[in-house]
């Protein structure tokens, strides 16, 4: 059982967010986000949680960490295995930040508006055309430039999409609760 983090009486207590995450590629991100927002009262954990992600598996990794009921549960995963997302809605309190068909995807949403359907090789490909040092499990300098600076219209362009089917991406979900949690 996790431990329970005492509150302060008149002070407001700002959420722990768990982030399970399929691969390296999503916690590189992830990563970036942690060091973009730099909020030292919100913690952010990180886990590679692969495609075997149950609660059992999030509650293990959560045992021996502080908790308080207003902590955020997220898993960041591709939706290129179509029983993924039937596996994944299983798992209670967690909110699904989820691309269609890979994080690449979301990657592309800070390039260009994309709305047909898609499969990971053309997101890989035009992730590829667009910046030419892109490896898989890495951000490098000129990606991250584009994640920092474009995320606004990335936001704009997937909230525009159907949520679960391809292409989409609600990743932008984090980036919202961030900003509010920045104010």
């Amino acid at each position: 059982m996790a431990r329970k983090r005492k509150e302060s009486k008149g002070k407001k207590i700002n959420p722990t967010l768990f982030i399970f995450c399929e691969g390296e590629t999503e916690e590189a991100y992830i990563n970036l986000l942690k060091s973009l927002y730099r909020l030292p009262s919100i913690h952010i954990h990180t886990r590679i949680g692969g495609n075997n992600i149950t609660k059992a598996y999030i509650d293990n990794y959560k045992k021996d960490k502080p908790t308080h009921e207003k902590d955020l549960n997220f898993l960041v995963y591709d939706l290129d295995v179509p029983t993924m997302i039937a596996r994944l809605s299983k798992i209670d309190n967690c909110e699904l930040l989820v691309s269609n068909p890979c994080i690449e995807f979301w990657f592309l949403l800070h390039y260009k508006n994309q709305t047909a359907n898609t499969n990971n090789a053309n997101c890989y490909r035009e992730l590829e055309n667009r910046n030419k040092t892109y490896k898989k499990g890495a951000i490098d300098q000129k990606l991250k430039i584009k994640l920092i600076s474009k995320k606004g219209d990335a936001v704009k362009r997937a909230i525009a999409l159907r949520e679960f089917e391809n292409p989409s991406s609600s990743v932008y979900k984090l980036i919202q609760i961030l900003d509010n949690l920045k104010k």
